[in-house]
């Protein structure tokens, strides 16, 4: 059941995307589609689908992993490539996301304070 959810859910926010794009643009049919593909990417219509599938892709780790696990992973990522430990927890901070996420992020990167 799971495997299904995470699979609709990596369809379904591309499709919602798109709906809000073609909506925005104020035409119908395939015009819509076409205006909000090439507003939706760098490089017209071809950008506009690769960042469709980029929303899916990451939606799809969402539901699989959990927005805590994803972002534990991208920063102990970033931090193992060397970047400073500082800069991390400065961005951490500007974060849109609550603040206990924010403490579970700096603790696990080992962010002191």
């Amino acid at each position: 059941m799971d495997e299904i959810v995470s699979k609709l859910a990596g369809v379904g926010l591309p499709a919602v995307v798109l709906l809000i794009a073609m909506a925005s643009t104020g035409l119908a049919g395939a015009a819509a589609i076409t205006a909000a593909l090439a507003m939706l990417g760098p490089g017209g219509m071809v950008g506009g689908i690769v960042l469709l599938g980029i929303i899916g892709l990451a939606s799809d780790a969402l539901t699989k992993y959990g927005l805590t696990a994803l972002l534990q992973g991208i920063y102990q990522e970033r931090k193992a490539k060397g970047e400073p430990l500082h800069n991390l927890c400065r961005e951490i901070d500007g974060l849109p996301i609550t603040r206990e996420l924010k403490l579970l992020i700096k603790e696990y990167i080992g962010c002191s304070r």
